[in-house]
């Protein structure tokens, strides 16, 4: 199901339960009971109910977007770093330069399709992507420089290759959900919380209120959404991209 549905379905399904508790909760009523003698205490406390769910709402927010962020600077240096070593190779022969080029276009390649596919499905990078690496890795660190001129690019090609290795760790580690069970847990308690405060406000059935009442459950149902589309940086509706690689490497995607 599309995530653009899911959000709307959401959005509309907490509304309803809204409207539908709201004329519930009127029919059965007291016919005593004056809607405007709303305690303080209540005001007071669901003033900071609200307030304080906010917090909570924009510190998730604010995490999950940092993990989102953090996730795309992987990307970036571990490509960054790969280009850099497809430049610097030139200064080899041309039988090593080739072959250390078709290495890092090889898995370039597999990482911007069938890595990047199993990391939306899986959330874990895949064995493939670590051989390919690997290659490249010995094709780098077994030539032997011939001359001071190619010594001098030796080691700065090999500290590039561990560039990029401890970026495609680092986004290994990224490709899962980032919000622990128990943050989840009271973000959608405090969700039922602060939207079952509205009915200790004693809403009535008017239009506006239930309007009004209806927008504050939809938008809290989408920044909880928006919380769920951040958490797996690499496999939900707004995600790190493979943009960087394609950037630096614009033929990887058809090679692949």
């Amino acid at each position: 199901m599309p995530e653009w549905l899911v959000l709307t379905l959401a959005m509309l399904a907490a509304c309803a339960v809204v409207v539908a508790v709201t004329f519930v909760r009127h029919r059965t009523a007291s016919e005593d009971e004056d809607p405007s003698e709303t305690p303080d205490v209540i005001e007071y406390m669901t003033m900071w109910i609200g307030v304080v769910y906010a917090i909570v709402l924009g510190l998730a927010i604010a995490g999950v977007w940092e993990a989102r962020s953090i996730a795309q600077d992987h990307v970036q240096a571990e490509a960054q770093s790969l280009h850099e070593i497809s430049e610097r190779v030139r200064v080899y022969p041309a039988d090593v330069r080739d072959r250390v080029r078709g290495d890092v276009d090889a898995y370039v390649s597999h990482v911007v399709t069938a890595e990047w596919k199993a990391m939306a499905d899986t959330g874990e990078v895949t064995e493939r992507g670590d051989e390919l690496l690997e290659r490249l890795r010995v094709d780098l660190t077994d030539y032997q420089p011939a001359s001071d001129f190619e010594a001098q690019a030796y080691q700065p090609l090999l500290d590039q290759l561990a560039a990029a290795d401890q970026a495609r760790n680092n986004r290994a580690g990224s490709t899962g959900e980032t919000m622990p069970g128990v943050v989840w847990f009271g973000l959608l308690a405090g969700a039922v919380i602060t939207i079952g405060m509205v009915f200790a406000l004693q809403i009535r059935r008017t239009t506006r209120e239930l309007v009004l009442a209806g927008l504050f459950s939809a938008l809290i149902a989408f920044l909880l959404f928006l919380i769920w589309d951040f958490d797996a940086p690499y496999s939900r509706g707004i995600t790190a991209s493979s943009e960087p690689f394609l950037r630096l490497f614009p033929d990887a995607d058809a090679k692949g």
